[in-house]
């Protein structure tokens, strides 16, 4: 980590600043965003050590501009001087290109005069690519010394330092963070019987990645060992608790993608039926934004210059608001809400969730498990999927526990597919607790493409569900 703004966007901060001045006199608004992100990934496992960049390394340009008409995007690799009036042809080509999709009218974004410089370093140590290959061999070295059940140990961490840069007639942003993503995987075989267990989390620290991912590693190990044991679950409908993986997982595909508001203008979304409405139990509110916690997706400005917020989507159980970029928020009448983002500099800018959660609520953990006649502790999330037009909901849990009268009785089942209709689900939702977690881990496509890191967590909850 140089825990610095990238030097290479700073030199070129005077070569925008000209860019700008020579498309203004053509457009009525003109922006630039400059992107510049670098990462390592390291993965050890019981037989070999790879080094490659982080998956979302990037850097480029997007300039964006408004003939009155309609925006229009081009991006860019290098912009160089010798090259601004060679830029501004390929623009001018771009506008008056006739598409073969009537485009929506829309004004001009009106942007608030802002000049800011955020930063957000990373803490402690930072380690060599030697020092952390050595401590993520001792991980996967102590781990495989736990059973001779284990056949393999993985441990990774991925380590990226993102450095944007927006600038536009009324804004000049500058941003630089880092985040860290230690993950481990654990298999294991009993004779044709293999299954595993994985953990992955976050922070903004590279030296507490490091000391949380080795002391999460033999309860990783435990659960792949357990998971040998394991059976799947009778289908039918449960009384359920889950984890905050699993309550992440909820919020992030029953209301994340939902209300997601790109989807209104498309009118993809039912969500923009129910506004002001009641959608879930009255004990749950839930929260997306760059600012609403410090996790993965803790921006402080998005890719279309709007400064991060916290976002109330739901409130005692009413659906309150949507989620934006710029310019869905310009065409539907909204204030923007920050959440533009792209997957890289050349691509579109779509409204995506950042950091979504429930809040926590006020049950002991332990009263909830009591309260349990019959049903399962789901843990740790597989996967999940969404129909934000008809409000279909489908999310995985690795496994759960079994409770019965109000206690675990040993049995573990795997993997538990939780099926229905948003509305029953969320309206289900009869406790909520009194703990909090958002785990920064993981990452969201729109659809089946357009890749973001995203985090999503809250309190345990306690539900009816239907599972299998």
């Amino acid at each position: 980590m140089t825990n610095k703004f990238s030097r290479y966007l700073k030199n070129k901060k005077p070569i925008l600043q000209k860019l700008i001045t020579l498309l203004q006199t053509k457009y009525t608004y003109v922006s630039i965003l400059a992107t510049d992100v670098k990462g390592m990934r390291i993965v050890v496992d019981k037989s070999t050590t790879v080094v490659v960049p982080s998956g979302i390394t990037e850097s480029g340009f997007v300039i964006k501009v408004f003939n009155g008409d309609l925006y229009s995007e081009y991006s860019v690799s290098e912009i160089e001087e010798k090259s601004l009036l060679e830029i501004v042809e390929q623009i001018d080509k771009l506008t008056m290109s006739k598409g073969t999709i009537s485009h929506v009218k829309v004004g001009k974004l009106i942007e608030e005069p802002i000049i800011k410089t955020f930063t957000r370093k990373n803490k402690g140590i930072d380690y060599s690519s030697d020092q952390i290959i050595s401590i993520l061999k001792t991980c996967v070295d102590e781990t495989l010394k736990i059973s001779p059940l284990i056949m393999n140990v993985r441990a990774s961490i991925e380590n990226t330092e993102i450095s944007k840069m927006f600038l536009s007639t009324s804004k000049d942003l500058q941003q630089y963070y880092t985040w860290s993503n230690p993950n481990s995987l654990v298999l294991v075989r009993r004779e044709s019987n293999t299954k595993y267990a994985y953990n992955g989390f976050g922070s903004n620290s590279v030296e507490q990645c490091l000391i949380d991912l080795r002391n999460s590693m033999s309860s990783t190990a435990d659960v792949a060992i357990e998971l040998l044991d394991s059976v799947p679950p009778k289908p039918g409908f449960y009384d359920v608790i889950t984890d905050p993986s699993i309550t992440g997982l909820i919020a992030h595909e029953a209301f994340g993608h939902g209300v997601e508001m790109d989807m209104f203008v498309k009118d993809r979304a039912k969500s923009q039926e129910y506004m002001n409405k009641q959608v879930a139990s009255k004990l749950i509110s839930m929260h997306d934004g760059a600012a609403s916690t410090n996790s993965v997706a803790s921006y402080f400005f998005d890719d279309d210059g709007v400064l991060a917020h916290d976002t109330l989507i739901i409130k005692n159980g009413i659906l309150v608001s949507g989620i934006s970029d710029a310019l869905s928020a310009l065409q539907l009448g909204f204030t923007p809400t920050g959440n533009g983002r792209r997957e890289s500099y050349k691509r579109k800018s779509y409204t995506r969730m950042t950091n979504t959660f429930f809040e926590k609520g006020k049950t002991k953990l332990s009263d909830m498990i009591k309260s349990i006649d019959y049903g399962f502790f789901l843990y740790q999330t597989n996967n999940g999927m969404e129909d934000p037009k008809n409000w279909g909901i489908q999310c995985t849990a690795q496994y759960g526990r079994e409770i019965k009268n109000g206690e675990f009785t040993g049995k573990i089942v795997s993997p538990v597919v939780m099926s229905g209709y948003v509305i029953d689900l969320l309206n289900s939702i009869s406790a909520v607790s009194n703990d909090f977690d958002v785990i920064g881990s993981g990452s969201c496509g729109k659809g089946y493409k357009e890749w973001v890191r995203v985090s999503d967590g809250g309190p345990c909850l306690k539900a009816k569900v239907k599972i299998g």
